[in-house]
C-alpha cells in the first residue's frame, strides 16, 4: 500500500505551491509597502469601516502575513495525515470490532472511504487554504494602504468572503462525496 500513497502524497504536495507562491508574494509585497506605510495602520475593520487603529509595526503590518504561514503548515500538515489514514476499504477484518455495535465508532466513520478519497481531500484542504491566501491578499491591499482612511469600499466584504465561501464548499463537497457510497 505504500506505492499509491506515496504517488498520491506527492501529486498532492503540489498543491502546495500556489501557497507558497501566494506566501512570498503576500512577504514581498508587504516588505515593499512597509516602508512607505502611515504612522497608523487598521487594526479593526466593522461594517462602518476601520474602527480601531494600531500603530505602524511589524506585527501590525504583517499580522495577516504570519496568520498565513500558520494556515499553511496547519493544512498541510491536515493534508499529510489525511493521506497517513488507511482509508475505510483497505482496513482488514481483523481491524474490524469484535461486536458489530462498535464497528461504527468514530475513527471508522471518519477515515476516508479510499485512496482517491484521501487524495480528494488533502487537495481541497490545500485548495481551501489557497482561498484563504487570496482573501488575505485582499484584506492586506487594505491594510497596506498609503493614508490612514476609515473609508473601506463596498466590494472589500465581498471580494474578501468569496474566496473563503468558495473554499469551504469545495471542502466539505469533497470530504462528503464518499459519505454516499
Amino acid at each position: 500500500m505504500i506505492g499509491p500513497m506515496m504517488l498520491c502524497s506527492s501529486s498532492v504536495r503540489l498543491w502546495l505551491l500556489p501557497n507558497a507562491v501566494l506566501l512570498v508574494v503576500l512577504s514581498i509585497w508587504g516588505a515593499l509597502r512597509y516602508p512607505h506605510l502611515p504612522g497608523r495602520i487598521p487594526k479593526h475593520i466593522g461594517v462602518d469601516g476601520v474602527d480601531a487603529w494600531t500603530d505602524k509595526s511589524i506585527g501590525g503590518a504583517f499580522v495577516l502575513v504570519f496568520l498565513y504561514a500558520g494556515m499553511t503548515v496547519l493544512m498541510a500538515g491536515c493534508a499529510e495525515l489525511t493521506l497517513r489514514l488507511t482509508p475505510r476499504d483497505e482496513l482488514s477484518d481483523a481491524n474490524a470490532a469484535p461486536f458489530p455495535s462498535a464497528r461504527a465508532t468514530s475513527s471508522l466513520l471518519n477515515r476516508p472511504g479510499s485512496r482517491a478519497s484521501a487524495c480528494r481531500i488533502a487537495r481541497a484542504l490545500l485548495l481551501f487554504n489557497t482561498c484563504i491566501g487570496i482573501s488575505f491578499l485582499v484584506g492586506c491591499g487594505m491594510l497596506w494602504r498609503s493614508t490612514p482612511d476609515p473609508n473601506v469600499p463596498a466590494w472589500l466584504l465581498v471580494a474578501m468572503i468569496l474566496p473563503l465561501l468558495a473554499g469551504t464548499v469545495v471542502t466539505v463537497v469533497a470530504a462528503m462525496s464518499d459519505r454516499k457510497k
